[in-house]
């Protein structure tokens, strides 16, 4: 099973991440054309070779409708939305804007003002500028991405990272999602690094993705709404539960796009595992400094036994392990003390606990208990049995146990987060949302759990 695993020393752009996985695909890949033919409309991009402090690496370019997104509105600081003009004439601007809220085309409302500006010189110039201004709420975004000639499985990806954008961003505001809108260019732009990302994903296939902690930088950042802290709010929201941290560079280093992505595909922030490194990526940011500002992505497989994040923290790195299985039979304990002794067992630190009907000596029902645990967990566990049961002998066997990766993530649906406990290993993979959320959704609107599922997009095929 490979690993993928994201260095963010330099903290994480979409752009970035894009380009460091995109120099892991095999020599002579088509992805360039794939990407173009995935259909952003108005969108250009392409992956251009570049260096940094003596490292060569890729930049992952993007124009929308011939604008360069950091031209003006800054790649690495998707805040700035803003135009400065400096002038030193007397001279009136008129200026016209027309608004559409809508990546369509349609427009909700349009209208024009004038306003002037006086300074000190007796030139009088007289300058007419139109500026259009397109702005996108969710359901625009998510109409574009429908649209893409891209897999279901991309479109679901890039929806659910979109999302987790629009939700910090609602949260920050003060506003429903449905309120929250983006800049047409800047939400391009955005789209087409998150579809490069969720592309690059699915065709580098990775059983389980990590990542270091994540250098955030630090100081001020320039948006359309004032000058903000560095984490900018949005960014530090989505990264509520990551390991984060700043070590002196006055800048902004990870953004809403960067931190979206890694919350949404890694399943495990730590140091980089033993592992046999088969190739690395550097994806290039467009800023200076006196590192190498890049972010590194290095495919392999693992070396060493490490434990993965799932729900109960029971599933190990590489798919295989060997593991004590107790059994033992009772015939004279009651359901509910039966109940009770799986409770304490797991809660001991069993992987699993179950029981089956059986008949003993004599014709006479009992149950057969099985319980299995990891070797370090053996004595404790063997106690916890005569302890909480009646029986008076156990049996000790050692089978192999073999478990696919698993990891939770988190989906943003239109009744809110979901839970999705995704599984890998052996060829496979599936995934489900979690019960109690399925549960919430279904009790909340008045429907099964069936539907439910339904209406998040894991119902029956």
């Amino acid at each position: 099973m490979k690993t993928l695993y994201l260095e963010c020393r330099m903290g994480a752009a979409g752009d970035m991440l894009a380009a460091a996985l995109y120099e892991l695909l095999p020599a002579g890949n088509d992805f360039s054309a794939r990407f173009a033919a995935a259909g952003i409309p108005g969108v250009t991009a392409s992956f251009d070779r570049t260096e940094k402090c003596g490292v060569t690496g890729t930049h992952f370019s993007v124009s929308v409708r011939g604008e360069a997104e950091g031209a003006e509105h800054g790649r690495e600081n998707e805040h700035s939305h803003g135009h400065e003009h400096e002038h030193e004439h007397e001279h009136t601007h008129r200026h016209e804007h027309k608004h559409t809220h809508a990546l369509n085309g349609k427009q909700e409302h349009h209208h024009t003002h004038s306003h002037g500006h006086h300074h000190d010189h007796g030139e009088h110039h007289d300058h007419g500028h139109e500026h259009h201004h397109s702005h996108s709420g969710m359901a625009d975004i998510s109409l574009l991405i429908d649209g893409l000639n891209v897999s279901d499985r991309v479109k679901k990806d890039v929806k659910a990272v979109y999302g987790i954008i629009a939700d910090a961003e609602s949260k920050v505001h003060g506003k429903a999602v449905s309120e929250i809108h983006f800049h047409e260019v800047g939400a391009l732009d955005a789209v087409a690094d998150v579809t490069a990302a969720c592309m690059l994903m699915e065709t580098l296939g990775a059983g389980k993705v990590l990542a270091s902690p994540v250098n955030t930088g630090s100081g001020t950042v320039n948006c359309a709404h004032g000058v903000l802290p560095v984490p900018a709010p949005a960014t530090e929201l989505i990264l509520r539960g990551v390991p984060v941290y700043a070590d002196g560079i006055r800048s902004e280093l990870c953004t809403p796009t960067g931190a979206a992505l890694l919350k949404y595909f890694v399943s495990e922030f730590r140091e980089m595992p033993a592992m046999t490194v088969e190739k690395t990526g550097y994806g290039m940011g467009t800023k200076d400094f006196e590192r190498a500002n890049c972010l590194r992505a290095f495919l392999g497989i693992e070396t060493g036994r490490t434990e993965s994040i799932s729900a109960r923290g029971d599933a190990p790195a590489d798919g295989t392990e060997t593991v004590v299985e107790f059994r033992c039979q009772t015939d004279d304990m009651t359901g509910e003390q039966l109940a009770y002794a799986c409770e304490k067992l797991f809660a001991g630190g069993a992987l699993d606990v179950f029981t089956q009907s059986v008949y003993m000596k004599k014709g006479r029902p009992g149950v057969l208990l099985t319980v299995l645990c990891r070797e370090e967990k053996k004595d404790e566990i063997l106690e916890l049995i005569f302890r909480h049961t009646s029986t008076i002998g156990v049996r000790e066997y050692r089978p192999a146990r073999y478990v696919m990766t698993r990891r939770e993530e988190i989906r943003q649906t239109p009744f809110g987060e979901v839970r999705v406990k995704r599984s890998e290993g052996f060829g496979a993979a599936r995934e489900k949302p979690e019960f109690d959320d399925l549960a919430r959704i279904a009790d909340e609107n008045g429907i099964s759990l069936a539907e439910a599922a339904n209406r998040i997009g894991y119902g029956e095929e």
